[in-house]
């Protein structure tokens, strides 16, 4: 049987950015290369622990030149980290004296399609069990429609 995706994406204007880099980097400290997060979309305003937001892959990224020289694919450990810096602003957006959340821990990746440059890659995180020494979040990566990657991400305030 297919996964399912965390949330119905139909339901939700994904070309209405709710909250832009400046927004993010308010709670994310990461910055130039490092900031894999773009745009937020749309975050339950009830109880911020479940959000969509997205990264766009330029073809001037600095992977891609050495990750498969004439076929660049956006490296797997850089969807899991950018799901992780999700995690982080969702966590941090819940928790608001919570000042930073280091990665912990990264559980049931599955890899399931390619990124390349010019692709939306739209993150979609489900906080599941989010208390403020620990978060748990449910993370899965969407390109076209198409389900590319999920796992859960661990976070600890740091």
């Amino acid at each position: 049987m297919a996964p399912q995706l965390l949330f119905d994406l139909s339901a939700h204007d994904l070309d209405k950015v709710l909250y832009g880099s400046d927004h993010i980097e308010s709670y994310n400290p990461h910055r130039g290369a490092m900031r894999l997060l773009d745009a937020i979309v749309w975050e339950d305003v009830v109880d911020v622990t479940h959000a969509i937001g997205y990264k766009d892959i330029r073809d001037d990224e600095f992977w891609v030149p050495g990750h498969i020289p004439g076929r660049p694919i956006f490296p797997g450990v850089l969807m899991i980290e950018a799901a992780a810096q999700f995690a982080s602003y969702v966590t941090m957006r819940k928790f608001n004296k919570v000042k930073f959340i280091g990665f912990a821990g990264v559980d049931n990746v599955k890899f399931r399609g390619q990124v390349k440059p010019g692709d939306r890659l739209y993150l979609l995180i489900d906080g599941f069990s989010m208390k403020p020494r620990r978060a748990v979040c449910k993370a899965q990566g969407v390109v076209n429609g198409s389900l590319v990657f999920e796992g859960t991400i661990t976070g600890m305030p740091m």
